[in-house]
């Protein structure tokens, strides 16, 4: 079973910065793609990045050029640097791991970080 355990959330004011750290812990066979999404209040959850084992990345564009995600050298953690925060990326943010086993992919969550912008 994989863990992810998020961290770095908080309550910040608009055109500041935050960095969302995930890290993966437990039994998994292989991680193939980390990332991020995000659930505001009366909304369904949505992509915010994405990042595959090879390297490539995904970003909504609603968060292009301003957010960043990467790994570590592991690839069992996964950041989101977060700049230029606008109101509107209020949302409790989610971590999510890729486990594939065989030809088969199972998604496994973090239990969500709170990210708060006020103007």
């Amino acid at each position: 079973q994989v863990q992810l355990v998020e961290s770095g959330g908080g309550a910040v004011q608009a055109g500041e910065s935050l960095r969302l750290t995930c890290v993966a812990s437990g039994r998994f066979f292989m991680i193939t793609t980390m990332g991020w999404y995000r659930q505001a209040p009366g909304k369904q959850r949505e992509l915010v990045a994405t990042i595959h084992i090879g390297g490539s990345r995904n970003y909504a564009d609603s968060v292009k050029g301003r957010f960043t995600i990467s790994t570590n050298s592991a690839q069992n953690t996964v950041y989101l640097q977060m700049d230029s925060l606008k109101p509107e990326d209020t949302a409790v943010y989610f971590c999510n791991a890729e486990d594939q086993i065989g030809d088969r992919y199972f998604p496994h969550w973090g239990q969500g970080t709170q990210v708060t912008v006020s103007s």
